[in-house]
């Protein structure tokens, strides 16, 4: 029997944005304007905050006086035991299993800096359906990404074809901050981002974990 995902999955919820090489690589050209000159050579991250927290079945909310809201598939990877100064090699016993996160956004306009109007309104990260032990899963790397809006596929990738692999991910980020029991690895999102609207019924699937769904309302 699984545990029931708000028993594990209790922590703070930690975003990696830029970690598939697709975007990545259709942003090359924007780095190498000022400020930055160059690519990211570490983890950007930032937080979704507590009150972004959802769940599978619940409503998501359409800001008013925005333009374009846009949910992003990702792999969500739960520590199952404190992380401080870990090595590539040990990371993965520090993980206790797999979720489906649907990391809603509105549009921003530097990945350097995501900022927290776009990314920290209310019940913009559902979480689940449920929690997946990692035993469970053979390879974390070779998962199937897809969104579906209204039953349509919209997109679809495969964390083969992340940046930062999750052990990668856990050695860089516990190297200058401990992860703690029941945190969330939001992994990335994949590009190709699409828009939302009111009444659409939008579904999070990853080959082992499921399918996420939520409806977006109108606030």
């Amino acid at each position: 029997m699984r545990p029931a995902l708000d028993h594990v999955a209790t922590g703070t919820l930690f975003g990696v944005a830029l970690n598939y090489q697709g975007l990545l690589e259709s942003r090359l050209d924007e780095f190498q304007q000022p400020p930055y000159q160059k690519p990211p050579v570490k983890p950007v991250l930032f937080i979704k905050t507590p009150n972004t927290r959802n769940g599978h079945g619940q409503p998501v909310v359409y800001p008013k006086g925005v333009e374009h809201l846009q949910p992003g598939p990702a792999l969500g990877v739960v520590i199952g035991k404190s992380a401080s100064r870990v090595r590539a090699e040990d990371a993965m016993a520090h993980v206790a299993g797999y979720v489906i996160v649907n990391e809603f956004s509105l549009p921003e306009e530097s990945y350097y800096r995501p900022a927290v109007k776009a990314k920290c309104r209310d019940g913009f990260c559902p979480i689940g359906p449920e929690f997946v032990p990692a035993a469970q899963i053979q390879d974390p790397h070779t998962l199937t990404l897809k969104l579906f809006v209204n039953g349509e596929l919209r997109q679809e990738n495969t964390t083969a074809n992340l940046v930062r692999g999750i052990p990668q991910l856990i050695e860089e980020i516990s190297d200058f901050m401990t992860l703690h029991e029941g945190d969330v690895l939001i992994t990335g999102t994949p590009e190709g981002r699409v828009d939302v609207q009111p009444g659409d019924l939008v579904e999070v699937e990853i080959s082992g974990l499921g399918r996420l769904a939520n409806t977006v309302v109108a606030e």
